[in-house]
């Protein structure tokens, strides 16, 4: 292999990753210990409270860090190899360069954008039960139907059944008795305010 095509293959290496990457921001990759989702938890960096580490702990060398260092190292040595005229050494050299800065880069916007935002939910802001929501979606008479309730600020929805049986209609509002496979059993909230009368 020629040193152009060594270059041109790290580059190439490198974008793929990234976009796999990126793919993997929209679902959830998990490649051994190397985590590829929501951006800044991507690799070694422990942004927040998983795995037992101090939550500013960022650490430089991480999937995103070493995948973005193989593509401006593969990027800039290719250019430098066929346009720059240097020697093999010199090129080596320039490309390394070339890819710690992007490495360092990334790493910056990381730990100085990205991480001071991440936090790890606490089981208090995930629950679900003793939620008062609005039924969204008609629960039928044994059946099932759809609640549309607010958590930590965004609008969440889930499927629902009435856990008396009884068919509840759209907009009337419920709290949420528990929460099981997925389902949530709720019953009218001016029923669970009448047992407190």
């Amino acid at each position: 292999m020629t040193w152009e095509g060594f270059y041109l293959f790290c580059f190439a290496l490198g974008l793929c990753l990234s976009a796999i990457a990126f793919v993997g921001g929209f679902s959830h990759f998990h490649i051994g210990h190397m985590h590829l989702n929501h951006l800044g938890k991507a690799g070694h960096v422990h942004a927040g409270t998983g795995h037992g580490v101090n939550q500013n702990a960022v650490s430089p060398i991480n999937g995103f860090t070493l995948v973005i260092f193989l593509c401006w190292f593969g990027g800039a040595g290719y250019l430098l190899e066929r346009y720059g005229g240097f020697v093999v050494p010199m090129v080596l050299l320039l490309s390394t360069v070339a890819g710690i800065a992007g490495a360092s880069v990334l790493f910056w916007f990381m730990a100085h954008v990205l991480a001071p935002h991440e936090h790890a939910l606490t089981a208090e802001e995930t629950a679900t039960i003793g939620m008062v929501g609005r039924v969204s979606g008609a629960i039928r008479d044994h059946g099932t139907g759809e609640i549309l309730f607010s958590q930590n600020g965004a609008r969440r929805f889930a499927a629902a059944r009435s856990e008396n049986g009884l068919p509840i209609p759209r907009d009337t509002e419920v709290v949420v008795m528990r929460y099981e496979q997925g389902i949530a059993w709720v019953r009218r909230w001016d029923e669970v305010a009448g047992d407190f009368r």
